[in-house]
């Protein structure tokens, strides 16, 4: 009998798998953190004697290579994508053995990247599971233009044809198991269930139920904004990750914190968007810990710019040390842990702003006032509805668009909250005055603020 475990990276929206018999077993699309692999592949009694990656990832820093490292697994890279480390190259076809009647079989899958490459776990020569890495996900298919823009409308015509391949080729009870689609902006669109089978894919996929024209225009009309840090993990992953670097940061006093903010460096706050607001450090942003800190940290700060982490916690320290680790955010330059008011020489350093609801902001309107209204969702959000009047910069522009927010008290919003206490801090720093409203979205209408739908997103 195989088995498959499941080595879930919400954060960041993806999932690696351990896979095999009672021996050995082989690991699909690792992450960074490959303890978690070792220790899964400890409670489960085998030996690791393959690391398959279907692409070199654009989302998050693999950790194959240390991993094959220090388990003296073979590392199965496909061929043609250009490395610079020595590994077994995969092409159409090949096989490689697990254990006692399990093989791993590589389907050449181009579309997510031009060198994809699913992989079939083969049981005494039957299909029993499908790595479908970024081509065939639940609901939907990885996204085509994260490699070279000239390239996206070629990719997206691949993906179909992928993806028509492994329904092609695969039985329906074939369990399909993707890397991206769990929240990850890898994914072409929202993911629809946590499990899927080639059978349902049939029924219900994009790809598999449009025809090729029909689904190449969708799919590219409907491509969301990419994170800037995505441009360095393709080449990060292709030089060979170094290996990762756990141990604590750095302590870091409140003086020492007052020196890198006039450093320029960045401080980050993990605390809850609410502790935030009531007291932090002048300067600092908001970055809550839990959700996707990676992403959009990642996103955010100027790439090698150093940062130094304030947690209420170790715990909650060594949780954002290990999800900033994913996204090649390696080492913190110091840490601090504790209460606001021990980050800063004396309390009246700290600042603070309010925070409100949709319903708030629709009573300071009745009252006469003018508030500056600021969304900061992305465009493809926007264009489903916005509060009528408000201006729009998506969280992941703000920093460099600052001076464009108008005059006033900046009410700012995004479609939970967890945007809007982002930005609220970097307009906070930049010493706007600034109320978060900390609501759901749908509530604006509810609260009887006119909401549109605009012609331009702009």
């Amino acid at each position: 009998m195989f088995f498959v475990d499941t080595i879930e990276t919400p954060g960041l929206g993806n999932r690696s798998y351990l896979a095999g018999g009672p021996r050995s077993a082989v690991v699909v699309d690792p992450p960074r953190d490959i303890d978690r692999v070792v220790a899964a592949a400890a409670v489960r009694g085998v030996r690791i004697v393959a690391v398959a990656e279907t692409h070199l990832h654009n989302d998050y820093v693999t950790g194959g290579l240390e991993l094959a490292r220090i388990t003296g697994a073979a590392y199965l890279v496909p061929a043609a994508a250009a490395v610079s480390f020595a590994r077994t190259p995969v092409a159409d076809g090949d096989t490689a053995p697990v254990d006692a009647g399990l093989a791993l079989r590589a389907l050449a899958t181009p579309g997510h990247t031009p060198h994809h490459m699913a992989y079939v776990l083969e049981e005494d020569g039957r299909a029993v599971a499908a790595f479908t890495g970024g081509s065939l996900l639940i609901g939907g298919v990885g996204r085509p233009d994260l490699v070279e823009p000239r390239l996206t409308g070629t990719l997206a015509r691949a993906q179909y044809a992928s993806v028509h391949r492994l329904a092609d080729e695969l039985d329906d009870a074939v369990e399909v198991l993707p890397t991206h689609g769990f929240g990850s902006f890898c994914s072409s669109s929202r993911a629809e269930g946590t499990s899927s089978t080639i059978g349902a894919e049939r029924g219900r996929n994009a790809a598999l139920v449009q025809d090729v024209d029909a689904f190449v225009a969708d799919l590219l009309a409907g491509l969301d904004d990419v994170p800037a840090y995505y441009a360095h993990m393709g080449p990060e992953n292709a030089a060979g990750p170094a290996p990762v670097d756990l141990t604590p940061p750095s302590r870091a006093t409140a003086p020492d914190i007052a020196r890198r903010l006039a450093a320029g460096e960045w401080v980050v706050d993990l605390r809850s968007r609410v502790a935030f607001a009531e007291g932090h450090v002048a300067g600092s942003f908001n970055f809550e810990g839990e959700g996707q800190l990676a992403t959009y940290l990642a996103w955010l700060i100027p790439r090698g710019r150093p940062v130094t982490l304030l947690a209420g916690t170790a715990d909650e320290l060594a949780h954002a040390q290990r999800e900033l680790a994913r996204v090649g955010i390696d080492r913190p330059a110091a840490a601090a842990t504790g209460g606001a008011d021990s980050w800063v020489s004396a309390p009246e350093e700290l600042r603070s702003f309010r925070r409100a609801t949709f319903a708030d902001l629709a009573a300071a309107r009745e009252l006469g006032e003018e508030p500056v209204v600021l969304d900061v969702r992305r465009t493809a959000e926007r264009a489903n509805g916005a509060v009528a009047g408000s201006v729009h910069i998506p969280v992941h522009e703000l920093p460099g668009r600052l001076a464009e927010v108008p005059r006033g008290v900046v009410w700012v919003h995004c479609a939970g909250g967890m945007r809007a206490a982002i930005a609220a801090s970097l307009l906070d720093a930049a010493g706007r005055e600034v109320v978060a409203v900390d609501d759901g979205f749908d509530a604006a209408a509810a609260a009887g603020l006119t909401v549109t739908a605009p012609r331009s997103a702009a």
